[in-house]
Order: structure tokens, then sequence, then C-alpha cells
């Protein structure tokens, strides 16, 4: 007889934990995102948090969800539905119901399908039923009662052993998609070393999970996902705020100048803050200021100073922030103003994504203020762009706004990493100590950007303040024409950084039907839904934006190659209406989406199918 049980390989799979914000879903859907990474699968994820911080337990409001997409090809979206959806409690069920696809696998804690736990989520009867789950693969699993049983002789209360059901959870999926345990044991290990009670329990409960899933007939088949063929070098794990500090830190050694952050703690951008006040042996100077205020004046007087200067916030901290920015465009002072955008208006919703502040990075400050503003795309390139506006803030002497968003913050996916090498020099604007007939606004005739002398420098002392300045002298200044001179020279200098981005870039024919039009976060699931019409022969092209002011310099010639033109952002438009007020011979259609969600592929590829018939 053979009992050999039946692997059957696959091309990508979906996965979505979830349950109350303390079942430790995002550590569970991190660690498999991390083990799957180390097999050679790419991936990308995403973190769903619930709004409040303590939501009421076992309610729909108090959900937590991480979904990952891995897969052996090139993954750039955390996919639409998932293939499985583990639900620690009905809550987790009647949430994310409409993510699953047709006949997926659902894994459910069974200990907690209770009375009181099914009344909690708003079902009157059986979960399954009401939801019409009968053609879904069912594992109902006591999740709750093997985990208990698996440490019954630890001798640890019941409230440290629940903490562990979701290593139960987490063995289960890894039986089903052959996935080795070695790299979680390890991370148990090095998370608990002072706890050696707690790692002997975590990885108990996780290998009960593993054997579980390897006893029951109902995992059986059991899954695997073939390795990605990907550029031979050192990977990891990164998620966007991560790797924005990190880029940050690599702006700071090219330079050759040191970094100090002034921030604000606020959701959810605070990681960045977290990041680099952890790096004091990189030289970063580190300031969690009491307002988002305090925050950015720091970050002035640091620039001042001759240091690399960043404050980083959310929407109502870019409001906060606004008058202050305005006096770094008025001194002509260079810092990075990092904004991980969330759904608003006011407290809005602050865990969940949204492109909501674009409008404000391009024009919310008092009389003409011009900074660069830059959005990052993906969770990994968010260094990139993080180390590109630093440098364009130091070169050109001007404060740079970099946008990301909560989908890509707190998305990750596996990241090259970079030899510093393969970067280039960033040339900061400091004069030499004791230069001749030192004057202020003197100025690069390539750039515009004004020389740049540090408190103490001997013959170089000079006044920095909101009063309009001098043209040279940067003394106070109420001159009617010095004033036009010198707001026609910011716009200028802004404008002339066009010299140092690259030009856009579309992605596929260079002629067509439909221009797809994103920015930001939205790339993934836009080159998706393009690629996946391209495959159908379908003439349609992807123009991404990374520069939005100044924009790049070939974008008129980009855009009238195509019939039509569809302007997509997780807003009301406000990118579509900024490109009517910059290239306004083109005809933009829109499709918008404000729900704290990413688009779906299916929605996108709806969306223009319906233009292309049109």
């Amino acid at each position: 007889m053979n009992n050999k049980k039946e692997v059957v390989e696959l091309e990508e799979v979906v996965i979505r934990f979830s349950g109350d914000s303390g079942d430790g879903m995002q550590l569970t859907g991190t660690l498999f995102s991390t083990t799957s990474a180390l097999v050679g699968n790419d991936f990308s994820t995403f973190p769903d948090y619930p709004s409040e911080i303590r939501a009421p337990q076992g309610t729909v409001g108090g959900v937590s969800g991480f979904q990952v997409h891995f897969g052996h090809t090139k993954i750039f979206t955390p996919g639409d539905f998932s293939d499985v959806l583990v639900a620690m409690n009905p809550a987790a069920l009647k949430a994310n119901k409409k993510w699953m696809k047709p006949g997926s696998i659902v894994i459910l804690d069974r200990d907690s399908f209770d009375e009181k736990g099914i009344s909690k989520a708003g079902y009157t009867g059986d979960p399954i039923k009401e939801e019409k789950l009968d053609k879904f693969n069912i594992i109902r699993a006591p999740i709750s009662t093997l985990t208990k049983e698996a440490v019954k002789d630890m001798g640890l209360d019941v409230k440290t052993v629940l903490r562990s059901k979701n290593m139960f959870a987490l063995g289960m999926v890894y039986w089903l998609y052959n996935r080795p345990l070695n790299h979680t044991e390890e991370f148990i290990q090095t998370k608990f070393k002072k706890k050696p009670a707690i790692i002997e329990a975590n990885i108990r409960v996780l290998k009960a999970g593993y054997n579980y899933g390897d006893t029951i007939e109902a995992m059986t088949p059991s899954y695997t996902v073939s390795p990605a063929k990907i550029e031979k070098g050192t990977y990891r794990n990164i998620n966007g705020n991560q790797a924005t500090a990190w880029g940050l830190l690599a702006a700071a050694e090219k330079s050759g100048l040191n970094l100090f952050v002034g921030s604000y703690p606020i959701t959810p951008a605070t990681v960045i803050l977290e990041e680099l006040a952890a790096r004091k042996d990189l030289g970063v100077k580190s300031f969690q200021a009491e307002d988002e205020i305090a925050g950015i004046c720091t970050t002035i007087g640091a620039s001042f100073s001759g240091l690399l200067g960043v404050t980083s916030t959310s929407g109502p901290g870019l409001a906060l922030k606004s008058e202050a920015i305005g006096l770094a465009v008025m001194a002509e002072l260079p810092i990075v103003i990092v904004n991980v955008q969330r759904g608003g208006p006011s407290t809005g919703l602050p865990t969940k994504t949204e492109q909501a502040d674009l409008m404000q990075a391009l024009y919310g400050r008092n009389g003409e203020s011009p900074v660069v503003v830059m959005a990052a795309s993906t969770p990994s390139n968010c260094f990139d762009y993080a180390f590109q506006a630093a440098k364009i803030a130091l070169e050109y002497m001007t404060p740079v706004i970099l946008l990301t968003d909560g989908f890509i913050a707190n998305g990750s996916q596996p990241w090259r990493v970079p030899s510093m090498k393969d970067y280039p020099r960033i040339k900061t604007r400091i004069v030499a100590a004791g230069a001749d007939n030192y004057k202020p606004y003197a100025r690069d005739v390539e750039t515009l950007a004004r020389n740049w002398a540090t408190p103490g420098m001997k013959g170089m002392e000079h006044r920095v303040g909101g009063l309009e300045k001098d043209f040279l002298k940067g003394s106070v200044s109420h001159d009617p024409v010095n004033h036009q001179k010198m707001v026609d020279i910011r716009e200028e200098k802004v404008e002339r950084v066009v010299q140092q981005i690259p030009d856009l870039e579309v992605s596929g024919e260079k002629e067509g039907d439909l221009l797809v039009i994103g920015w930001g976060g939205t790339f993934g699931h836009l080159h998706s839904a393009v690629q996946e019409m391209q495959d159908e022969g379908k003439k349609v092209s992807l123009a991404h934006f990374h520069h939005i002011k100044p924009l790049p310099g070939n974008v008129k010639d980009v855009m009238k190659k195509f019939k039509k033109i569809i302007v997509c952002e997780l807003n009301m438009g406000q990118f579509a209406n900024y490109l009517r007020m910059k290239q306004q011979e083109f005809t933009y259609a829109q499709f918008n989406k404000v729900q704290g969600l990413p688009f779906t592929v299916a929605e996108l590829k709806n969306e223009f199918n319906n233009l292309l018939e049109d």
C-alpha cells in the first residue's frame, strides 16, 4: 500500500492570516513571508490593521489581517483574493469572506466558534451556513485546545499559553505549503533568548500545528511553490518604512554628513523614526519631539548647523508642519520631509492607505512656496527614492517632500541589498572655511542653489529667518522688485531639478489605445492589470510617475502617442487635476478609490476594458 501523500506544485498562492489584534497575525504573516523568501520565492505583503488600538475583542472592528502573495515568478501585488484564509475567530471570517476565492481553503479555530464568539461577530447561527461556504474546503481545527495540550506539562498560565496559538496556525500552513520550520525556530530562540520556557512553548506549538496538518485527512494534498528566478545577490525582507530610513542613512554616508531626524510619532510613519533612532552607531542624532511643529523646527535647526535634516510624518502632521516648511523654503535650507499618507480628513483612517496628500504637498503653504515633490512606489524602492530625495535637497538647497503611503510603508517584499559603491557621491553646498567675500545667497549657475555656511564659520555670519531676503546678502528686504526676483528664483530652482531626474518610462508599447497613468504606491496593481491586458492582446501601456514637481521633461512626448489616457489614484483625482494644470492639451479619464484599500487588479481591468469599448 502506498501511503505517500500527493504534493501539488503551484505557480503562486495568496494566504490571509486574520484574527483579533492580539492574536499575533502580523507576526505570523511576517514569519511566513520571511520563510518563503529564504526558500527562494518572490512575494508581496499587505498588513491590514484595525484603526482602534484595542477594539472590543471578537468584533469585526477589531480584526487584524496580514495577506501574503508568494510565487516562483515576479510578484507585484499582495493578490486580490486569497487561496487560504486563516480565521482565528468568527469576526475574522466575517471581515474577510469577501476576499476569498471560490473553493478556497478556510482554516478556523473551532474553539472560538462558540455561542459568544458567533454573537459578537454579528452572526445568528452557523457562520459557515450564513456565509454560504459549503463549497469551500473548511478545516475546523481545535487550535486553542491543541495549543494547551502541547504545553500542558510546562506549568504556564492559560493567558501565556494562548498567546502562542498563532504558532499552531502557522505550523499548519507551513505543512500545507511545504515550508521548513527551522527559520521560525531560530527567530523564536533569538526573540525570547532570556525566556527559555517561552521558547520551548512556542516551538512545541509550532511543531504541533505542523504535525496536525500532517495527520488529518482534510489537509491533503499539500502544495509546493518552486523558488523564483531572481538576480543573484544578498536579499532580505524589507518594508517601506525600513527602506526609507536606510535610504536616508545611505545618503548621509554619501554626503559625508551626519543625519538628524526630528519627528513626532504618528501612524503609519513611526517606524522611520524608530529605525533611525536605533542607528547612533552611524552618527544619527534623533529627537522625538513633543509635537509635529517642534519636529520640523528642530530639523530646520539641524540643517542650519550643517546636518542632513529629516522629519517624518503623515497627513495631519504634514498640515501642522506647513508653516515651518515655508520657513525652510525662504531660508533655502535642505531638509527632507517624508509623508507616509493615510486616509483623511482630520484623524481619518490612521491605519488605512490613501493617496490623500498630493495637493497638500504641492500647495499646502502660504505664499509662493515651491518644494520638490517625489513619490516612492514599492516597499523596496523607498530606499532609492529616499536617497534621491536627500541628494536633491542637498545639491539644490531646497526642501523635498517624499510621499509614500500606508500600503507600501507597512507592506514588504524581498530587497536585494545594494553595494554603496554603485550609488553616486552627493555634493553639498557647504562653503570652505575662510572664503573671501561670502554672500549667503550667491548661487550656482546651473542649479541656482545658494551657498551653505554653518554657524561658527568666521567671516560668514548671515541672517536666516522667515522674512524676505536680499538676493545676495541675505539681509531682510522689503523691496518689491527684490521680492519678485527671489520668488522667481525659488520657483526656477525647483524646476531645474528636472535636469537630475530621469525621463518618464512607459511599460509596454510606446504608443497604443490606452495609456494608464499612476503615481506612488499603486504601481504593483496597475502594472499587473496592464500586463494581463497586454497578454490578452490589448494595446494598453503604463506610465508611472515618481517625480511630480517638477514633472519629467518628456511627459508631453509620452502622452501624445496614445488615443486615451486614464489616471488611477487612491483619492478623488488630485494628480489628474494637477496634470490638467500642467499638460492642458490632453483629456484625462479618471478611476478613483477612497476606501482605505488598494486597488484590485480585477477592478482595474474592468475599468480599462470599459474605457476601450467606449
